[in-house]
């Protein structure tokens, strides 16, 4: 019978939040310090990512030690600098003769519009990996504005003053003694809906409620119709809004203690994106990065596709949880906070 599971029930990994919430920006460390298998799934036009050549099952490296979500766009990547600082301290990685080299991959999502223009550096990646070994894991990991979810935002279809806030979800589901738990941080252009199909935090409109996104999307074409002939008029050339950073993105990882190949756990990520599909309209855009890493410790033998099922479903949970978690800021209302119909 599937059953509610935590990260209490996955001890071989060990996860903690950084932030900064004056600015607005914050990273998520997941450890495994004995290291696991990972596999990485990224789709979406503008991706920021660390290491992530290295999860190709071609490629040699068999154990990685710490999976980094991050806020700050390609400027985050550094946090993983001090993840891999603080797991080398420790003595986490592989033996170089007298050195350590810890395997650290991550992904960033686009938060320097929101709060403050600032990002994770190295300092705050260390700190993320330090308080992963000092968090008691019998804990609840803190769900909303934390870590990579601290500056995150959904609903940008018509700019950024019709989003919403948005942030970090953790969901697991147990079968057996296979378990599976998602941490995805959602920063979205599109909505997102819960497993009813309703939408629960996105594109806003005058009255402050949620929108449809092919209204927000027949509402934009007018805009860029209305510029386009203003622009014509003016004698000035259009302005390709997509030539900028990739203002979105979500992040998230899948932890299991299955048992499977790189190739196995590449496979798992790219079947949970079904869930961003689901939870999510529209998704994997040119403007989004998106990204979901699968890491899995071993310990149970499973059947692989029972896993991508298990862990798609941890996954939709924990896309719906980072909205419901999320509280208003920046500016920004929350889904608590939407009007009612």
């Amino acid at each position: 019978m599937l059953q509610p599971a935590s990260l209490a029930d996955l001890p071989a990994f060990r996860c903690a939040h950084a932030e900064d919430a004056s600015a607005g920006t914050g990273c998520t460390v997941v450890v495994a310090p004995a290291g696991a298998t990972c596999g990485v799934d990224v789709r979406g036009g503008g991706p920021a990512t660390r290491e992530t050549d290295l999860l190709k099952p071609e490629n040699m490296i068999e154990a990685v030690h710490a999976v980094v979500l991050s806020g700050g766009s390609a400027f985050g990547l550094a946090a993983s600098t001090g993840v891999m600082d603080e797991l080398a301290a420790r003595g986490i990685g592989f033996p170089v003769e007298s050195a350590r080299v810890p395997i650290v991959v991550g992904a960033c999502l686009f938060d320097l519009l929101v709060g403050q223009n600032a990002h994770p550096d190295a300092a705050m990646g260390r700190r993320a990996a330090a308080a992963a070994f000092e968090r008691d894991a019998a804990e609840p990991l803190a769900e909303g504005n934390v870590g990579a979810g601290c500056g995150a935002s959904v609903g940008k279809l018509l700019g950024g003053d019709r989003a919403m806030k948005a942030g970090l979800g953790v969901y697991g589901l147990r079968l057996g003694e296979l378990v599976a738990c998602a941490l995805v941080a959602v920063n979205a252009l599109g909505n997102v809906r819960d497993a009813s199909g309703a939408w629960i935090a996105g594109c806003r409109d005058d009255e402050g409620r949620v929108m449809d996104p092919l209204d927000a999307f027949a509402a934009l074409a007018h805009q860029a119709a209305d510029a386009a002939s203003a622009a014509t008029d003016e004698g000035e050339g259009a302005v390709d809004p997509a030539a900028g950073p990739c203002a979105n993105t979500t992040i998230g990882v899948v932890l299991t203690n299955a048992r499977l190949t790189k190739a196995q756990a590449t496979k798992v990520s790219s079947t949970v994106h079904d869930a961003y599909a689901r939870a999510i309209k529209p998704v994997h855009t040119s403007g989004d990065g998106d990204t979901v890493f699968t890491f899995a410790s071993g310990e149970v033998p499973a059947d692989y596709d029972l896993t991508a099922i298990l862990a798609t479903e941890a996954m939709q949970g924990a896309l719906e949880r980072a909205v419901t978690q999320a509280s208003g800021a920046y500016g920004l209302p929350a889904a608590g906070d939407r009007p009612a119909r």
